[in-house]
């Protein structure tokens, strides 16, 4: 399963925060990375190039240049999951694409009221998010 990164944030000791389209928050470390390949030392050897990472577009990884990168996948399948206030929260725009549906679905399911406002969904200024739970009641299984 694709696993859509939406954020990355560079942590002391060679670690990783890692934000996820569905909601869930990872750190991964990247000091094994070092031994076993040497393009990844240069991240040891400079902080700057460190500190460059940035989400690849469409969140299908992360990269610092043309030679160091990282799959979303093995960033979800290897990163420890870290609890955090934001968990299971998508935006609406993620939501449509893991559920395939079109983005006024939602609001018209905001306004009929079968996602509650302040429980099931939250406007962020012009973004709305919703929970995980509540798009899997109203929608089932995530289908991408």
């Amino acid at each position: 399963m694709f696993h859509k990164v939406n954020n990355v944030e560079t942590l002391p000791n060679y670690e990783l925060s890692v934000q996820f389209a569905e909601g869930i928050t990872k750190k991964y470390d990247l000091k094994p990375l070092f031994k076993k390949w040497k393009q990844f030392a240069a991240l040891k050897n400079n902080e700057e190039l460190y500190e460059s990472v940035k989400v690849d577009q469409g969140g299908f990884g992360i990269s610092w240049n043309d030679e160091l990168d990282l799959s979303c996948n093995e960033l979800f399948d290897n990163g420890t999951v870290v609890k955090t206030p934001f968990d299971g929260l998508i935006s609406f725009g993620d939501a449509t694409l893991f559920w395939e549906l079109n983005e006024s679905t939602l609001r018209k399911a905001v306004s009929y009221g079968k996602f509650l406002k302040g429980i099931d969904v939250c406007k962020f200024g012009k973004q709305w998010v919703v929970s995980m739970d509540a798009m899997r009641r109203e929608y089932g299984e995530r289908k991408k």
